[in-house]
């Protein structure tokens, strides 16, 4: 490629890179370490129509986006993000529906030489349908292993490599021969910029439930200590309330004063009989709901008991 149409390729990766961060409102930083070019375009696919990805060099893209700042002066926050093998992945949709969908395409790959695994790899017991003569191979890696019908069994689980451990050449090739693929890589989101906001990935994860549950508790809170302040706050209010009608309801029955709502509680404090008749009722009818329920069970226990036969007829 002769330098003029480098020169020409940059300012048009400029002006796309200038679209994009015009047109759309949210970005998703995404690493690509192991992403292959077959798999990339695989996933351009996927994304068609819900987003768009854009790779290039780091220096390239904060410089288009620097450019962008007095445009929109929340992109510098994207700026110390941009490290690593990592590309733009811009978007209108919902971030959960782009974060599942970049999650979808991932391939399995081997464990490879040098490599930091990912996630733990466990070997599981098995018969590998290996020769005897691999046994010291096994053995130089810990692996108890037995003889059975020929060849090598393993006869327990192994914890073979570390997360974020390198793959050793010992390991990979152990995992070669067993045709195991431990790893799945893909583009990996690490961050996202949202309308002026840069956040970690997981925040996706809060449901609408545990935001309530939060939520509630902070104004649980917030009640608790207006009340031991005695400043009088929304969330305050309807305890201090209630805590007032407790006290002028008490002076009520203590005094000749009434009011409406306290004359139901002064006409059973004063005929407790009152009480214990509107009671009983309602204590009759729980007592003969148990009592039938009590022979209904009995009766079912007979009927299984007999089954209808005689053990001499």
């Amino acid at each position: 490629m002769v330098k003029g149409d480098r020169a020409t390729w940059k300012a048009k990766y400029f002006v796309k890179i200038g679209k994009l961060l015009e047109e759309y409102p949210r970005i998703f930083i995404v690493g690509a370490d192991n992403v292959r070019s077959k798999q990339m375009q695989q996933i351009r696919v996927s994304l068609r129509g819900m987003a768009e990805i854009l790779m290039g060099k780091n220096t390239m893209m904060c410089k288009a986006i620097r450019a962008h700042i007095p445009n929109n002066p929340n992109l510098e926050k994207l700026l110390p993000h941009i490290k690593g093998n990592v590309g733009l992945v811009f978007s209108k949709e919902d971030p959960v529906a782009v974060r599942d969908k970049l999650l979808e395409n991932k391939v399995a790959a081997p464990a490879r030489a040098g490599a930091i695994a990912p996630v733990d790899v466990m070997v599981e017991a098995q018969n590998t349908g290996m020769g005897p003569e691999k046994t010291s191979f096994f053995q130089a890696l810990n692996i108890p292993t037995k003889i059975a019908k020929g060849s090598i069994e393993i006869v327990s689980n192994v914890h073979l490599i570390q997360k974020d451990t390198k793959v050793g050449a010992s390991e990979a090739t152990l995992l070669q021969m067993l045709g195991v693929k431990p790893f799945h890589y893909g583009l990996v989101v690490e961050n996202i910029y949202d309308n002026g906001s840069v956040f970690a990935p997981e925040i996706l994860d809060i449901t609408d439930d545990q935001l309530l549950s939060k939520f509630k508790t902070a104004i649980a809170n917030v009640a608790a200590i207006s009340l031991e302040m005695g400043y009088c706050t929304q969330a305050s209010a309807p305890h201090s309330l209630i805590n007032g009608f407790k006290k002028v309801l008490a002076v009520a029955v203590e005094t000749d004063i009434t009011f409406p709502l306290a004359e139901g509680i002064k006409a059973f404090l004063a005929d407790p009989s009152a009480f214990a008749v509107a009671a009983a009722p309602v204590a009759a009818e729980a007592e003969e709901t148990v009592a039938e329920a009590k022979a209904e069970e009995s009766e079912e226990e007979e009927s299984d008991d007999d089954m209808g036969f005689s053990l001499f007829d």
